[in-house]
């Protein structure tokens, strides 16, 4: 198992976070698969997909090369649940005091969802490392550059928002790495993982161009 840091850089290296919500567990390991093969090799498979905790299970265990996580975690029993099926990292669309006490009783990070400097100052004083800037399509760009005048030292992820188009934008910003979720899987309604696994292809090519 990766510790803390360990999975905190290899989510700063791959710049590309996939949120998966899947119709069940098989669709969700379908598509985190397909993601993985098109090149993001982190995966934040959301607990909105009926047995997540399976999905999850099942991905951690075949998937060594890639991170695994949890995401849409609302209470603290669902983070350490996650954690005990091996997610590498917690994400929630809001802070709680309550999960982040769980991650980081277990060494894992966990990436609260953020929209205001007043909740990102109490998430870095409970001792988060990366805020999720959430929704990012209600902000913009251009809100990175702007907490980061008066919070220089704050790493945020926007999730929300962030298409092919606009990613190398986001990145300009200095945003530590971008959530991507629906995009990815446009096309595959009807179980078509070779677009999936496409679409990934052209973030993955995207961000690796930018990066060099």
């Amino acid at each position: 198992m990766l510790n803390k840091y360990e999975v905190l850089n290899k989510m700063n290296q791959g710049r590309l976070v996939a949120v998966v919500r899947g119709s069940d567990a098989e669709d969700a390991i379908n598509i985190s698969e397909s993601c993985i093969r098109g090149g993001i090799q982190s995966i934040e498979v959301a607990f909105t997909t009926p047995n997540c905790l399976e999905a999850i299970r099942k991905l951690a265990d075949q998937e060594r090369d890639a991170l695994i996580g949890a995401g849409t975690v609302l209470d603290p029993e669902t983070a350490r649940l996650s954690i005990l099926y091996g997610a590498a990292f917690v994400v929630s669309p809001n802070f709680s005091k309550a999960i982040c006490e769980v991650c980081n009783l277990y060494s894992v990070p966990y990436l609260p969802g953020c929209l205001t400097v007043s909740e990102m100052v109490e998430a870095l004083k409970a001792g988060v490392d990366v805020v999720k800037v959430f929704p990012g399509s209600t902000v913009g760009t251009g809100f990175i550059k702007n907490i980061k005048g008066p919070l220089p030292n704050i790493q945020l992820m926007p999730t929300g928002g962030v298409n092919l188009q606009n990613v190398t934008e986001w990145l300009d910003q200095g945003c530590f790495a971008v959530g991507v979720g629906s995009v990815l899987t446009k096309g595959a309604e009807k179980g078509n993982y070779t677009c999936v696994e496409e679409n990934a292809e052209q973030f993955a090519h995207k961000v690796s161009a930018y990066s060099c």
